[in-house]
């Protein structure tokens, strides 16, 4: 057990003849318990700021820790984000170029098809022509025959019925 104030200062030492000055044993007795006293109260002190002072590290650590939890956290968080980001973004490539082909794949269908009917229309176009080229000259053909020419002539029944 330590020694206390009290302790030094309930002290007896035993008496011999030819001792020590009795009063100065006793003053010097006094300032050691007052020093020892002053060690005890600033070793108190110092044994509660270090209370104080492991109270804080405890709490800085246990901060330190959370913000090591929270980064990690957040870090998880931003690459599960950045990784879905990139997964829509190639889901949204895949379906862009799903249109793009299925427009290209529509153009080039209804192209053809307007080519393949410019073409019909031109065969129509050539065959309505011969056609109407043969009706023209058909046509003057019978003009050009001489059968017009009787019938442009005065009939006798007609001549009969002028007069």
């Amino acid at each position: 057990m330590p020694l206390t104030p009290l302790d030094i200062h309930n002290k007896e030492f035993g008496r011999r003849l030819r001792g020590y000055d009795e009063d100065e044993v006793n003053e010097f007795l006094d300032q050691v318990i007052k020093d020892y006293e002053s060690l005890i109260r600033e070793n108190k002190e110092l044994q509660n700021q270090l209370l104080t002072v492991q109270e804080k590290l405890n709490h800085f650590a246990n901060i330190e820790e959370t913000l090591s939890k929270t980064i990690i956290v957040a870090q998880e968080a931003a690459d599960e984000v950045k990784g879905n980001a990139k997964k829509e973004a190639q889901l949204i490539i895949k379906e862009a170029e799903k249109n793009a082909d299925r427009i290209i794949n529509d153009s080039l269908s209804k192209s053809r098809k307007v080519s393949l009917e410019a073409e019909e229309l031109r065969k129509q176009a050539s065959i309505y022509r011969s056609r109407f080229r043969m009706l023209v000259e058909a046509q003057l053909e019978m003009l050009s025959k001489d059968d017009w020419d009787a019938l442009e002539a005065p009939q006798p029944e007609e001549a009969a019925l002028e007069r």
